[in-house]
């Protein structure tokens, strides 16, 4: 039976079943594999539609033991069945991953240690199931309601958040991290999920949306149900579900405050299941997300649901749909706010829902999924799913002014530390001369599209353009500038606004920039086999024009560093252009191809996140 307050027969947490001379699969049924003699071996079989969790058996009045039962992806009769062995390796087994940040210009891979497999986490896990609030209020139906992957994937959405309840991770997206630590920090989800569960189920401080998702990857691959990472670039977050995101700016061309906000990128998960719930078509990946933003049903979760109903404008299906529809397509209105107090439509080019991606199986290239969730641009298909999702907005969608047309450029070497140009290029489609104000600024931002301090800014009152002529405006960010300025995510939102004197025509391009953090160089020193003490040499050059000071490196991996996080600190202070550098030892317990996250962190160059790869031999 299973280990819940009160199993019974009724919620199917509980079952009474006699040998028999063969396992039967459907039922739960046992069967003596073993030989005559003084030994016994029994092999006991669960249906395929039996809650997850723990269980005791009791064997008449001779024994009980204790057994924690999975959904099983390898099981066709089970609804998270997958039947491609390299997709159940990467999306069940592997126990690290690659998360995408960064921007859809540069999708920037941060390596990540799921753990699932680490010692005390699948008992983590499964608290999380136990301390939800379905359970607490009815323990008997949450636990029969394990057995269904829909279910735990809900309630999962809803605990690795704190918003409702005593979830996992508590969400912040300000530079104040007092209580706790940065999400930028974070390596892995092994560290989070032992905190957790060693502190009284109190939420771990702090997390953003790429540690929600990834703490929910680790715990529905502990729990057998096939996951991934998705990153969507320029992620939509429509609060009004009107499938429409209205933003503000002022005459300097600076956003004003708003609710609706599209986000650099957006993190969340995908789960394979089969939905019986649904009309037939809706099988495979389902998206779901843990960042607590909307509430669902009054709690903040979202989803499962099937990203095919996504890609097909189906939103009446469970569970949000116009929500995760709007993240991916949602149209982008801009008004500017002139200090009159009167509102006046501009003209921008926005994109919403770029290079959706994920990483591949079997390696760590990125997989762009874009087409799982939008047919192409300007599609027949697509108009379809527009028509579907009544939304109107993209189907009366007019063809942009093409009279003046405004763009930024900016270079290929973009680092931090450097100083570097950008451009605003203005081109004259009319055959009349025009005489225009541009204002180009540039601004650090977080991913989620939250403004800081201000990192170059000019303004031209008298642009002038020959028909068919073109304007190349340089923008020069200075180091000693933007330095400063930066958040940890080393965004910077370049935008520019340019007026039309003579038509009054409003005209705003934005483009967010990241600037790249030098490379963190890993070296293995010594033979790597299992249960054999080995070195990883970390080296980094200071790409900056002033010295750091409290370096530290850090390592983490799945079966290398024992479910720990293993820290190096460094006395000297490491001038412009030198090189930092530091040994780590550890002992691997497992072989196989594993994944060695290393992190970086000073005064002046915090959260450097680097990997290697590392092939344990016996």
């Amino acid at each position: 039976m299973q280990r819940c307050p009160h199993p019974s027969d009724q919620y199917g947490t509980r079952a009474s079943f006699d040998l028999s001379a063969n396992i039967d699969t459907s039922c739960w049924s046992a069967a003596v594999t073993g030989p005559p003699g003084n030994m016994v071996a029994l092999s006991i079989c669960s249906p395929p539609d039996a809650p997850i969790g723990r269980y005791t058996l009791t064997l008449g009045h001779s024994g009980r033991f204790e057994f924690i039962l999975l959904f099983n992806p390898w099981c066709p009769g089970d609804a998270v069945y997958m039947d491609n062995e390299e997709s159940l390796k990467e999306y069940v087994l592997c126990q690290d991953g690659i998360i995408f940040r960064g921007n859809y210009k540069l999708p920037l891979p941060t390596p990540w240690n799921f753990g699932q497999f680490e010692t005390g986490i699948l008992d983590a896990c499964l608290r999380i199931l136990d301390m939800n609030p379905k359970y607490l209020r009815n323990p008997g139906k949450d636990c029969s309601g394990r057995r269904n992957p829909i279910y735990v994937c809900r309630v999962l959405s809803a605990m690795v958040n704190c918003n409702d309840d005593q979830g996992v991770l508590l969400g912040k997206w300000t530079d104040d991290y007092e209580g706790g630590v940065s999400p930028m920090s974070w390596k892995g989800s092994v560290e989070i999920l032992q905190n957790w569960d060693r502190n009284a189920c109190q939420p771990v401080r702090y997390g953003q949306c790429w540690v929600f998702a990834a703490v929910a990857c680790s715990v529905s691959r502990a729990l057998g149900i096939p996951c991934r990472v998705v990153t969507n670039y320029l992620s939509a977050h429509d609060t009004n579900a009107n499938l429409v995101i209205e933003r503000y700016i002022n005459e300097d061309g600076q956003p004003i405050r708003s609710r609706d906000m599209i986000w650099n990128y957006h993190c969340w998960v995908e789960s394979w299941m089969t939905r019986p719930d649904l009309k037939s078509g809706f099988d495979g990946w389902q998206a779901s997300d843990p960042t607590p933003q909307e509430k669902s049903e009054g709690v903040y979760c979202c989803g499962p649901i099937p990203v095919k109903a996504i890609k097909e404008g189906e939103l009446m299906i469970k569970y949000d749909a116009p929500f995760v529809f709007a993240e991916v397509n949602a149209d982008v209105v801009t008004f500017m706010q002139k200090k009159d107090g009167n509102t006046e439509k501009v003209t921008a080019a926005t994109l919403v829902g770029q290079k959706i991606s994920t990483k591949n199986v079997g390696n760590d290239k990125r997989e762009d999924i874009t087409h799982l969730y939008k047919y192409p641009e300007g599609s027949a298909e697509e108009r379809e799913a527009f028509k579907k999702a009544n939304h109107q907005n993209k189907l009366l969608q007019q063809q942009e002014n093409q009279g003046l047309h405004l763009t930024i450029k900016v270079t290929s070497e973009m680092r931090k530390g450097c100083d570097f140009d950008v451009y605003a290029v203005v081109t004259n489609n009319t055959p009349s001369e025009k005489k225009c104000r541009l204002v180009f600024g540039s601004t650090s931002v977080s991913y989620n599209g939250v403004l800081g301090e201000n990192c170059g800014f000019k303004d031209l009152l008298n642009v002038e353009l020959q028909p068919g002529g073109e304007r190349r405006v340089p923008l020069r960010l200075n180091y000693s500038k933007y330095g400063g300025a930066l958040t940890e995510d080393n965004l910077i939102r370049l935008a520019a606004l340019l007026i039309d004197y003579t038509t009054r025509d409003i005209t705003l391009a934005v483009r967010n920039i990241v600037l790249e953090n030098p490379e963190i160089k890993v070296r293995i020193l010594g033979e790597p086999k299992e249960n054999r003490k080995l070195a990883a040499e970390l080296t980094l050059q200071n790409p900056l024009p002033e010295p750091l000071e409290s370096c530290c490196f850090s390592i983490e991996g799945a079966n290398l560093t024992g479910g720990r996080v293993l820290t190096e600190r460094l006395d000297s202070v490491v001038g412009p252009g030198e090189h930092v550098k530091a040994k780590i030892y550890f002992t691997p317990t497992h072989f196989g191809l594993r994944k060695l996250v290393v992190d970086f962190n000073s005064n002046k160059l915090c959260h450097v996140k680097g990997y290697r790869n590392v092939i344990i031999g016996k």
